[in-house]
């Protein structure tokens, strides 16, 4: 492919932060290494895609799908629907912007619009971001030519001479940040006070908050430590008002935008288990206690954590336990510098920080 040709690749998938990010990370590699190439997101209506992508300065067009729920609901009379419906855009979609390249990062469009691409013999990637391969992703990989992961072992999910070890696509500014007492001093922190970060991703978890607000107590009784907490946009409302939420050593926030400060300014962060989560950590070398999400596919994010866990890189409280367990976790590790210091190398070593570009020259490598 010469590198002053302009080529059509879409890049389909999306339905939260941990897979629109990276996507968005990927067409900027593209675009850097390939000035001029034509970008088409595709996205569920109504998903966080729908909103961030054009802030990101690339096109979208939305497909009416949604998952299929595990659980009895009348949701499911219309999936059936729904599918048939995004297949046919997904196939108009194809045939307008014919594109020489096809991206699938997770997410409810991403298989239909992989389904089609592939059928009609475009060239086609996908990336999976967890330790765990969804089932859709499963089943299009015999029909893609590239399979980019961030874990090892995926040969028991895909065709093993498809696999390509990249690593998630992580934005780059999330380590640009480095000076902790500047980084607490943006949210209006004690610069010098040891600092937890404790978060549940971009639309916050219930376990996690619960853990906060249950035990007001705790924080009365560590003044010398303080806390970033982001509750998630939909939980601000419950919680800005909680007892724990007015105590002077806890910050909290509805969502945080400066990730890269809130990583610097951490001594030691709280987290579910998201594959870009998990990513952005090893990125930034922070110390972390991870709370795998049980509500999420084949507990993928369970898989995520052992995986670090196994190398000594982080460490793990379930879901259940996280009312009366995360809070005292935390301390303990926050009191343990041997521990934080081993905990950061291991998880640093982990990083992958060119993954963004490494699957572009996948992605590029495809259009013919």
């Amino acid at each position: 492919m010469k590198r002053d040709s302009a080529p059509r690749i879409i890049i389909s998938g999306g339905g939260t932060g941990g897979h629109v990010f990276p996507a968005i990370a990927i067409a900027d590699a593209i675009v850097a290494k390939v000035p001029g190439a034509q970008i088409l997101f595709v996205g569920a209506q109504g998903k966080i895609e729908m909103e961030k992508v054009p802030k990101a300065g690339y096109s979208i067009e939305g497909l009416w799908i949604s998952g299929f729920q595990r659980s009895l609901s009348l949701r499911n009379l219309l999936f059936p629907v729904k599918l048939v419906y995004s297949l046919l855009k997904a196939r108009s979609i194809v045939r307008k912007f014919k594109p020489q390249a096809a991206v699938g990062v997770g997410g409810y469009a991403s298989g239909p619009l992989l389904d089609i691409a592939t059928r009609k013999g475009v060239p086609a990637l996908i990336q999976e971001q967890n330790s765990y391969a969804g089932v859709t992703n499963k089943l299009l990989s015999q029909r893609v030519q590239k399979v980019c992961v961030a874990y090892e072992g995926m040969e028991r999910f895909f065709p093993a001479d498809k696999i390509v070890l990249t690593g998630n696509p992580v934005r780059r500014s999330v380590a640009q940040a480095t000076d902790a007492g500047a980084a607490r001093n943006h949210f209006g922190l004690e610069a010098n006070k040891p600092t937890l970060l404790i978060f549940g991703g971009s639309l916050g978890a219930l376990s996690i908050n619960e853990a906060m607000a249950q035990n007001t107590s705790f924080w009365q009784n560590n003044p010398d430590v303080q806390v970033l907490w982001q509750c998630g946009g939909s939980h601000h409302e419950k919680y800005q008002n909680c007892a724990t939420a007015q105590l002077p050593n806890v910050k909290l926030m509805a969502f945080i935008d400066r990730m890269d400060l809130a990583y610097a300014a951490a001594d030691v962060v709280c987290s579910r288990a998201g594959a870009l989560t998990i990513s952005e950590l090893c990125l930034v070398g922070k110390p972390a206690i991870l709370v795998p999400s049980p509500f999420v596919a084949e507990d993928h994010q369970t898989k995520n954590a052992q995986a670090l866990v196994d190398k000594n890189a982080a460490i793990m409280v379930r879901n259940a336990d996280t009312v009366s367990a995360l809070l005292p976790a935390a301390l303990e590790l926050l009191q343990n510098e041997t521990k934080r210091n081993t905990l950061a190398q291991n998880i640093l070593a982990l990083a992958k920080p060119n993954a963004a570009e490494e699957i572009a020259e996948q992605v590029l490598s495809l259009v013919k």
